[in-house]
């Protein structure tokens, strides 16, 4: 379930990057006019992809963030850390206890 939330997750992200680096800045039409941009204008009506690619660069941050929610409260759950490399170790018990009674001390020999 993880891998599967993780890879959802990282498909996500490189689709939001997308959106974002696709619309138009202040004073251009941003990367999609690197790559001939001056199709989306025919494509998209006048005011070009800039309404489309808000609504999905909205859509995909919210589900960017419900995703890091959910792969974050899975790992809670499974009372593991964040910061752990994912080995499935059984944990660490606990040293065995002190013998309750001292040892004599050595006698002497005469």
């Amino acid at each position: 379930m993880n891998g599967f939330l993780v890879t959802l997750h990282v498909i996500m992200s490189l689709l939001l990057i997308g959106c974002i680096l696709l619309q138009p800045g202040a004073k251009g039409g941003g990367l999609s006019a690197t790559f001939g941009g001056g199709g989306a204008n025919s494509a998209f009506g006048a005011q070009g992809a800039a309404p489309v690619l808000s609504k999905v660069t909205y859509w995909l941050a919210g589900l960017f963030m419900v995703t890091s929610m959910v792969i974050e409260i899975s790992i809670v759950k499974q009372n593991r850390s964040v910061l752990d490399k994912g080995t499935d170790s059984a944990p660490i018990s606990a040293p065995a206890p002190a013998p309750a009674t001292p040892a004599a001390p050595a006698v002497p020999k005469k």
